[in-house]
Formats: structure tokens, sequence, C-alpha cells
């Protein structure tokens, strides 16, 4: 945020005179934040690269959304691909659709 009756050129020539660089990415469409339990998903994103002294900062605004992750074993997978006759595969990516709901799974994948 610029105070108030700064041009924003003014402003980018005086950051560059302390050594700081600001680049817009224009052509992001998405950007990922991968955690241990969670990714969250920022779409439409304007991103700034603000470069000071040989360090990168990024700045991001959008619209963000939190998908949590789950962790699906290869024993629930065989589960799910057993009881709704379908292939491993098959039943890994409806198991990831459902959070790791196994009864889910199952009753969708047999149409049920």
């Amino acid at each position: 945020m610029l105070p108030a009756g700064i041009n924003p050129k003014d402003m980018e020539k005086l950051l560059k005179r302390m050594g700081m660089n600001i680049e817009n990415i224009g052509d992001a469409r998405e950007v990922i934040i991968k955690c241990d339990n969670k990714e969250i998903i920022i779409k439409e994103p304007v991103v700034q690269v603000v470069r000071i002294q040989g360090v990168q900062t990024f700045q991001i605004q959008g619209r963000a959304e939190e998908k949590p992750l789950t962790t699906i074993s290869d024993e629930d997978v065989e589960l799910v691909a057993q009881q709704a006759n379908v292939s491993m595969e098959e039943a890994r990516k409806m198991l990831e659709e459902c959070n790791g709901d196994i009864a889910e799974a199952i009753m969708r994948l047999k149409g049920e």
C-alpha cells in the first residue's frame, strides 16, 4: 500500500535508489503452498518479487483455498478395488476424491 499522494512510478524510483527492485509476475495462474497436512491454493494470484540486496521476497494476493491432505494406504486402495471391482488406479483416484473415506469411495464406484 502506498502512502497517500505518492505516484507509483516515483515510489518505484525511490525503492530502486534504496537497492530494492520490484517485478510483477503477470502470467501467474495459480500458487500452491504445500504443508505437511494441507495445501493452500491461491487462485488468480497477483505475484510480485521484491529483491533487496540479493534476497528475493514474494508477495502474493489472491483467492486462497485450503485443501486437506489425506494419507491413503495401499491396504485401503486394495479394499476399495476389491469391493467395487475396479482397478487399483481407479480405487486410489476415488479415495483421493473422497478424502480417504472408504465407504464413500466404494459407494460412488458402484454407482450407489
